[in-house]
């Protein structure tokens, strides 16, 4: 029997602020434990909370670009629970009137576009962070009350790719209107599965389980995979499915029990008696709507059309708004944006990925590739001396024409200084040169590498050729 999983996503995102949601304690990452803090997020009696208004921006600004429905009012409840992060044994978070409502996300999986609904969008605080070393547990509250956006899926998703896909979608769209940083290592954003499985053959939904401690994609992906696997066995065993939360081990790739699935009373809800409900005009929507910022697929198209580079060097550039903004500068600052694409595509991204550094912590500055471009173009250093060159500037910085200069790397195109060295390859590899007029032409390439060899790198490579070709004819 073939079974077909059924799967949503609740993923958590915290939100770019300075201050906490409900107080104004700082919410930078790293900071010594338990040294961001105050009465109200520590949850000490009579501490009263007061809400954040960027926190509410960011929300309907994520809203917005999800194409979900603000509400123009929305309320804060009291999610009830007892753990060791909850220091107040209540959640503040909303319930039954969210600040968003709908939406979905059109993202591409598997060469074609799905779109994924959303039920709803709400916003609450965060809670403290549980370390466990051996048998000693210590809790971190810095993060307590840092404000968490949450998005709820509809069980949409039929494979751990979509979610997938779906995640690294949602990320670039959060990023790039500055609602998250959406740092993993920094837990910035965090997701929690629902995952069921039915027989093709019926309708409806399986019985879920809901999978906790998921912090990278690929951990999403893993734990989907297993899961819906573990499942159907089960079901092709003859047993049942119970309502449960999991949690995934990453290092031995399963998931294991962790307590049995609450439902929505075992929380009892109610209002916040101490926060006002969310009101919103719809002029003050229509601020925000008008704020939205050009989105990953938007900017892709724009780049292609602008800058005249293929549709794929866009989709590359634009997957990180980072580096697009880096590309459309130094692009502006040159005659060649296709130059620029093939270096921030190649050697800028390996370079990146060999070092695990981030655009803007690297020294190199988009007005020094346009000139290194300006340079290659001109015929100033050959390939081989620009990337030199290159790696150099994402090193240290500075002006690629002094680098150029300060390292001997300019390009020799004089024709006769070029004409010399080619005579003297052809004289010393006789043989190759008998090779080529007898139409073996790789070995062609051979007396270019000696050439270049005799230059230390520094000959023009096509006009080497071209006098090589031109001597060799005759």
């Amino acid at each position: 029997m073939k079974y077909v999983p059924a799967i949503g996503l609740e993923v958590h995102v915290q939100l770019l602020t300075k201050s906490k949601l409900f107080c104004a304690c700082r919410t930078d990452f790293g900071a010594e434990p338990n040294t961001q803090v105050c009465p109200v997020c520590l949850g000490y009696p009579g501490a009263l909370p007061v809400i954040n208004r960027e926190a509410v921006r960011l929300t309907a600004l994520a809203g917005l670009m999800l194409d979900s429905k603000i509400a123009s009012f929305s309320k804060f409840d009291r999610k009830n629970y007892f753990y060791p992060d909850m220091p107040k044994n209540y959640q503040i978070s909303q319930y039954d009137r969210p600040l968003c409502l709908g939406g979905g996300l059109a993202f591409e999986t598997g060469g074609r576009t799905r779109t994924v609904r959303l039920n709803r969008i709400h916003l609450e605080e965060d809670v403290a962070k549980s370390m466990h070393a051996g048998a000693r547990s210590s809790v971190d509250f810095n993060r307590s009350g840092i404000p968490l956006m949450e998005l709820v899926t509809e069980p949409d998703f039929a494979s751990a790719q979509e979610a997938y896909d779906f995640l690294l979608a949602l990320r670039q769209i959060l990023v790039y209107g500055g609602v998250s940083r959406c740092n993993l290592e920094q837990g910035n954003l965090r997701c929690d599965v629902n995952c069921s499985v039915r027989p093709e053959t019926r309708s409806g939904l399986g019985v879920k389980t809901e999978l906790k401690n998921l912090n990278t994609f690929k951990g999403v992906f893993n734990a989907i995979e297993h899961e819906a696997a573990r499942q159907i066995g089960i079901l092709e065993g003859g047993g049942v499915i119970r309502q449960e939360t999991r949690r995934w081990d990453t290092d031995a790739g399963v998931t294991e029990l962790m307590r049995s699935k609450e439902d929505v009373h075992d929380y009892r809800y109610f209002p916040d008696p101490d926060l006002m409900p969310i009101t919103l005009s719809s002029g003050q929507v229509e601020r925000w709507r008008s704020e939205l910022p050009e989105l990953p697929r938007q900017r892709r198209e724009r780049l292609a059309a602008e800058f005249g580079i293929p549709a794929y060097d866009a989709g590359v550039l634009a997957a990180d708004k980072a580096v697009a903004d880096f590309f459309e500068d130094a692009a502006r600052l040159s005659d060649n944006p296709k130059a620029v694409s093939n270096w921030v595509m190649s050697d800028m991204l390996r370079l990146l990925s060999e070092t695990g550094r981030s655009i803007e912590d690297i020294p190199v500055r988009p007005a020094a590739l346009a000139a290194l471009v300006k340079l290659v173009d001109g015929q100033a250093v050959n390939m081989p001396g620009a990337r030199e060159v290159f790696e150099e500037l994402f090193e240290k910085g500075g002006d690629p024409a002094e680098i150029v200069r300060a390292r001997g790397l300019a390009q020799v195109s004089d024709e006769g200084a070029l004409e010399a060295m080619a005579e003297q390859a052809i004289a010393e590899n006789a043989k190759s040169a008998a090779d080529y007029k007898a139409g073996k032409t790789a070995a062609l390439q051979f007396l270019i590498g000696q050439v270049m060899r005799k230059s230390k790198g520094k000959a023009n490579p096509a006009g080497v050729r071209e006098i090589l070709k031109r001597r060799l004819s005759g």
